[in-house]
C-alpha cells in the first residue's frame, strides 16, 4: 500500500465557507478558521483510490494543486479507479468536477464514485447552507460512474471496509483501506486533526458533536491496538498519524 497525500494548501475559512490560501505573509493576520485540505489517494495492486477529492483549489498557472502532485508522481487523473466521498461539504467534492469546453465533466473519468444516498437527500434539504456548493453538487451527481450507497456498513471490495457513522454530519461515512497487514483509517470530519485525538471534546461545527467525540476516542483505542495509520484531512502539519 502506498499513500500519498495531495495537499492543495492550509485555509482561512470564513464563516460563510470561503476558503483564503495561508502563506506566510498572511497566517498570523487572517482571522477564521485554519485548516489544510487534503485528500488521499492510496495505491494498492488493485486500485487507485481517492479519498475524498477537495476543492480543486488552482495555481497561479491555472493548474489544480491535486494534478501538479499527480503529475510529480507520475500517475494521470484516469488511472484513478475508486473516489469515496466521506460527505458532501464543499470542500470534500469540488475537486471532483472539472470544467471543460464541454461542460463539467469528471475530474477522474475513470472512476467509480462512491456517494452515501442519504447524504445526498441530507443536504438537499439544506439549501442555501454555505457548507454545501449547491451548483457544483448538483453538477456532481449528474456525473456517469456513481455507486449509491445505501447500506449502514460493508465492503466495496475485500481490501476496502466503509461505515455510515454521522457525527460532522447526519450520514457522514468513514473508510478502512487494508493491504498485507495494513491498515488506513480515513475518519474525514470526526476525525480531521491530530488535536481531536489530545483534546476530547464536542464541537459544535459538528451536527452531533457528542457522538463524533464518542467515535474518536474509540477510533483511538482500536488505531492503537491494530497498528492503524490514521489519515488527517484537514491538519495544518500533519498528513498521517500512528498512536
Amino acid at each position: 500500500m502506498r499513500i500519498i497525500p495531495l495537499k492543495e494548501g492550509n485555509f482561512s475559512t470564513s464563516k460563510t465557507k470561503d476558503f483564503t490560501l495561508l502563506t506566510e505573509e498572511n497566517f498570523d493576520t487572517i482571522g477564521g478558521i485554519k485548516m489544510s485540505v487534503q485528500p488521499f489517494l492510496i495505491i494498492t495492486e488493485n486500485d487507485y483510490i481517492l479519498l475524498d477529492a477537495g476543492i480543486g483549489w488552482k495555481n497561479e498557472s491555472g493548474t489544480t494543486v491535486a494534478s501538479e502532485i499527480l503529475k510529480k508522481e507520475n500517475i494521470r487523473p484516469e488511472q484513478i479507479t475508486k473516489l469515496l466521498l466521506s460527505h458532501l461539504h464543499k470542500d470534500h467534492i469540488e475537486g471532483a468536477v472539472k470544467l471543460t469546453e464541454n461542460g463539467f465533466e469528471a475530474a477522474f473519468p475513470n472512476a467509480q464514485m462512491y456517494i452515501q444516498k442519504r447524504e445526498l437527500d441530507f443536504a438537499m434539504e439544506k439549501k442555501g447552507n454555505s457548507s454545501f456548493d449547491f451548483d457544483i453538487l448538483e453538477k456532481l451527481i449528474q456525473l456517469p460512474n456513481i455507486i449509491w450507497m445505501n447500506e449502514n456498513q460493508g465492503q466495496i471490495t475485500d481490501e476496502i471496509t466503509y461505515e455510515v457513522v454521522g457525527g460532522h454530519t447526519p450520514f457522514m461515512q468513514v473508510f478502512w483501506i487494508r493491504e498485507n497487514d495494513e491498515t488506513a483509517f480515513y475518519g474525514a470530519d470526526d476525525l480531521p486533526q491530530a488535536s481531536y485525538l489530545k483534546y476530547h471534546l464536542a464541537y459544535k461545527s459538528d451536527f452531533d458533536g457528542r457522538k463524533a467525540m464518542e467515535l474518536r476516542l474509540k477510533w483511538e483505542k482500536e488505531a492503537r491496538e491494530n497498528n492503524w495509520k490514521i489519515l488527517l484531512y484537514h491538519d495544518l502539519d500533519k498528513a498521517i498519524v500512528e498512536v
